[in-house]
Order: C-alpha cells, then sequence, then structure tokens
C-alpha cells in the first residue's frame, strides 16, 4: 500500500436540491452508486475551497436521483447554497482492493518504467476510455499507456513503488 494511505478520495458532489425540505440530489462516483453513504465522515469541498466534516449523511435512491439528507439541513436555499460542494473521504474509509484491483489514487505518483528498464515518468492519473483505463505517465514528456494487466501492465509493486510497463518509449 502506498505510504500516504490518508489522502482523500473524490466520491461524488452535490448536484442540486430535491424537494422543499433541504435535501439535496447527490452525483455519486461509486460503485453501486448508493454505496457514497457507507463510506463516513465526509469532507466536504465547497467551489470556494472551503472545507468541513460531516457524519450521519442518510440517503436514497429516487428513480434516477440519488437523494441525500445532511444533518442540520432542513432549508432549501441552504441545500441550494451547497450546489458543487466535492464530497471526499480518507482513503483509509475505503476497502481494501481485491487482489489484481487497484484504486487509482494508489497508483498515483509510482514511478513507471519498461520492461527493457526504461524510466518513463511517474503515474499523474488515470482515466477511462470506456473500453480501457489510461495511466498517463509523466516524465521528459507526457505518455498514455492503456491500464491493461499482462498486454501492457506487466506489474506493480506498491514496495518498490513500481509499474513496469511493456511500452515503446518513443511512442
Amino acid at each position: 500500500m502506498k505510504k500516504d494511505i490518508e489522502r482523500r478520495i473524490l466520491l461524488g458532489r452535490v448536484a442540486g436540491v430535491f424537494g422543499v425540505r433541504g435535501e439535496i440530489k447527490l452525483e455519486s462516483w461509486t460503485e453501486p452508486r448508493s454505496a457514497i453513504f457507507k463510506y463516513q465522515p465526509w469532507i466536504l469541498r465547497t467551489p470556494a475551497g472551503q472545507e468541513s466534516e460531516l457524519t450521519g449523511v442518510r440517503g436514497r435512491e429516487s428513480g434516477k436521483t440519488l437523494v441525500a439528507t445532511f444533518p442540520g439541513v432542513t432549508d432549501r436555499d441552504v441545500a441550494e447554497a451547497m450546489r458543487g460542494t466535492e464530497i471526499y473521504v480518507a482513503r483509509s474509509a475505503l476497502p481494501a482492493p481485491n487482489a489484481d484491483e487497484y484504486y487509482w489514487v494508489d497508483l498515483e505518483g509510482l514511478d513507471v518504467q519498461t520492461v527493457e528498464g526504461v524510466k518513463l515518468g511517474q503515474v499523474s492519473h488515470l482515466f477511462n476510455t470506456g473500453s480501457n483505463d489510461v495511466l498517463v505517465v509523466r516524465g521528459d514528456r507526457e505518455r498514455m499507456v492503456p491500464f491493461v494487466m499482462e498486454d501492457f501492465i506487466k506489474s506493480v509493486d506498491f514496495d518498490a513503488n513500481l509499474i513496469v510497463v511493456d511500452w515503446d518509449p518513443e511512442f
């Protein structure tokens, strides 16, 4: 596991209001989306950068919408003012991944080198193309390596802080 275990993970954001009693519509990037309620306390970060911690959020699915009740928020105007607020949790609040599964945040910052030992840089971030995840490696330049185990990703070693890839350094 990565040294920086207390990193924050962005799990969702406040998308709007639901009704008139201060209920809040959420976007959730957990799978399933309602799993966001399992991981608390939340660290809320407003668009202006103010942060606060929140525990005791309850929620439910309502059709295609995820609806949350925040403790102390009972007014539509207060809920509306929270629009755009990001929801983070400490990395340690998430369960350990299964074997050969990784949280993207755990891969960020790892060194990347080819099977021949050519250093390519460090993992900046990952993104999903719809067909597969892509590792963005920044070094002398930026490279995008498909995160496909065995084909391109040969090994992930957290103890060595290293990902070995089968990738042409000129590509």
